[in-house]
């Protein structure tokens, strides 16, 4: 099997990724809404902002990847235009840059 999500052998992977992609933008979104509930516990506040903007950052990235699939451009840098690697992908589903240029922008 390739190891790239650009080959043939990947296609049922990436449609796979993306039902499980969906599955959890539509968990997310639930949770999302129970979080922004007024539960009317100013204690709990601050924890349950963090997980919010936790939760927001998460859409955020599921929605990036199921739109990088719709378009085609799933597997491919964002920097360098390279191919990032399935094993990267299938530890960060939601990777936008290879390791090197991650390691770039990060200052490593």
């Amino acid at each position: 099997m390739s190891t790239d999500v650009h080959g043939t052998a990947d296609r049922e992977w990436i449609g796979g990724l993306q039902v499980m992609l969906t599955e959890d933008f539509e968990r997310l979104t639930a949770r999302l809404t129970e979080l922004t509930a007024d539960s009317g516990d100013s204690a709990d506040a601050y924890n349950r902002d963090a997980l919010v903007a936790a939760t927001r950052q998460n859409l955020d990235n599921i929605t990036g990847a199921l739109r990088r699939i719709a378009d085609g451009t799933y597997g491919t840098c964002e920097k360098c235009d390279g191919v990032i690697p399935r094993e990267r992908l299938e530890v960060v589903p939601h990777a936008r840059f290879c390791v090197p240029c991650q390691q770039k922008l990060s200052g490593y």
